[in-house]
């Protein structure tokens, strides 16, 4: 069941957690099994909060994927804000984000859309590494599991390859690690404006400047993609005037970048 639909139950105050110590932790460094799907948090006996998020009117309005959806990511870190993320979609790009703040039992889940642009290149990746039929280890010989682990699944024609890997010299096995982080950094900033908007507006112009520096650190997989959102805001006389600015001129920056 989509977030937009149940997470009105669930949403987070608003507040940001500060990370714990990141905890050490070994990984086997090769192909392993695929990990058990993320519960999702249901509307029947969620205790009712205060609180509420409202609908992401600008998210397009999907079926959720589930368990045997064709492409599926996992990254796992303790003491990250964010500490499980995992996406799950079809070939057309339809499917679901589900994501689990630390020291949260909570998992909420979205529905996503990935725009053409992003599954080009995530389709060229998959291509190039001849996923499904490869036996490639990706994991680098040094165990970096304290930068979070990465598990990636392709589903096609009955058969199931799933990898899982923290660090690796494959540039596309790694880019894939990256395309699905950046895709999670969008997903996972639009719920928390969303739900600054509604409960703590002032924290709005702060989650702006992060999207910002996402953006120009390259961490948002496709910024057109966000234009629809961030005009929807630079409107929004539920954000403050320094937010709704900052909207603005970021969508034109983007405008002018595509050229």
């Amino acid at each position: 069941m989509s977030a937009l639909c149940v997470l009105l139950v669930s949403a987070a105050s608003g507040q940001t957690r500060k990370p714990k110590k990141p905890a050490k932790s070994a990984i086997p460094a090769a192909v392993v099994t695929e990990p058990a799907p993320l519960p999702v948090v249901e509307a029947a006996g969620t205790p009712h909060k205060r609180n509420e998020r409202p609908a992401m009117a600008v998210i397009e309005t999907v079926k959720p994927s589930d368990a045997t959806s064709a492409f599926a990511y996992e990254f796992s870190r303790p003491g990250f804000n964010y500490s499980r993320v995992a996406i799950g979609h079809d070939e057309n790009g339809k499917g679901t984000i589900s994501f689990q703040k630390d020291d949260s039992d909570e998992v909420l889940t979205d529905p996503i859309q990935l725009s053409a642009v992003t599954l080009k290149n995530l389709a060229e990746a998959y291509t190039a590494l001849d996923f499904i039929n490869s036996t490639e280890v990706y994991q680098h010989e040094k165990d970096f599991s304290n930068m979070g682990n990465s598990v990636i699944t392709a589903r096609k024609d009955g058969r199931t390859r799933t990898a899982k890997y923290n660090w690796t010299e494959n540039k596309h096995a790694k880019f894939l690690m990256d395309e699905y982080r950046r895709i999670g950094n969008e997903y996972t900033w639009k719920f928390e404006l969303m739900s600054a908007r509604a409960n703590q507006p002032l924290l709005t112009p702060g989650l702006m400047d992060l999207v910002d520096s996402y953006i120009k650190r390259k961490e948002i997989s496709d910024p057109p993609h966000l234009l629809p959102f961030l005009t929807q805001l630079s409107s929004d006389e539920r954000l403050p005037l320094m937010a709704r600015n900052h909207a603005a001129r970021l969508a034109k920056q983007i405008e002018k970048s595509q050229k």
